[in-house]
């Protein structure tokens, strides 16, 4: 018989496990990794058209996306045109970050099912009588190791030409020269903190669900079970 068992320990690492793979996921996917130096969002010639004045922008660049800016002369009118500047894997600028893409991705798919499975964790609590939890954690352990490899190898690909490109020739590895780090590597730095929280909070909720509180519920025949 399924006992459906929620105590206040268990929803939290759930909750954090689905917002840990989804910060992972998103970070990924985003061109804001380096904030370029800034470049002037229109020409002279459309600025005296229009009478405005330049207002210098800052591209992104991402692990294999950019945006960038681009500006229509007959229209007087800029608009952001954001994609990936790879058509395919070979095509991202940096050996660094093919491998960073490599183990991100590695790590954020142990992630998603992770956290896929937790929502079931409220009526499963093993498998093959190994705790759900306990497996769970081990496998949170593992994608934080790859999404620390990413981390660690992405700066090293800070002096390719494409990232020189966007940050002047100062950039070299571990160097971003005139860029800054946008908000997506930070992103991902904290996302892979919350992983090992959860790694290690995962213990908290098996203990959680295996309470002797919960032994007596089960023993009154109770099938929803809801601890605070």
């Amino acid at each position: 018989m399924c006992h459906v068992i929620v105590t206040c320990r268990s929803m939290l690492w759930t909750l954090l496990s689905i917002v840990v793979a989804f910060a992972e996921l998103i970070a990924f996917m985003s061109a804001d990794w380096l904030i370029g130096k800034a470049k002037p969002s229109s020409s002279e010639d459309m600025d005296n058209k229009t009478g405005g004045s330049q207002e210098p922008y800052h591209p992104t660049l991402g692990i294999y996306g950019r945006c960038t800016r681009i500006s229509h002369m007959q229209l007087s009118r800029r608009d952001t045109l954001c994609g990936p500047y790879a058509e395919n894997f070979n095509e991202i600028a940096s050996g660094f970050w093919q491998a960073t893409a490599i183990f991100l991705a590695v790590g954020i798919m142990i992630l998603c099912a992770v956290a896929f499975v937790s929502v079931f964790t409220m009526c499963v609590q093993s498998i093959m009588k190994k705790s759900i939890f306990n497996v769970c954690g081990l496998l949170q352990g593992i994608a934080g190791l790859f999404l620390i490899l990413g981390l660690i190898l992405y700066p090293a690909g800070w002096g390719c030409q494409k990232a020189i490109s966007y940050c002047g020739p100062y950039a070299s590895a571990y160097k971003p020269g005139d860029c800054s780090l946008g908000w997506a590597f930070y992103t991902a730095i904290g996302g892979t903190v919350l992983t090992f929280i959860c790694a290690v909070f995962s213990a908290q909720a098996e203990i959680a669900t295996s309470s002797d509180k919960v032994q007596e519920e089960i023993e009154e025949g109770k099938n929803l079970i809801c601890l605070l």
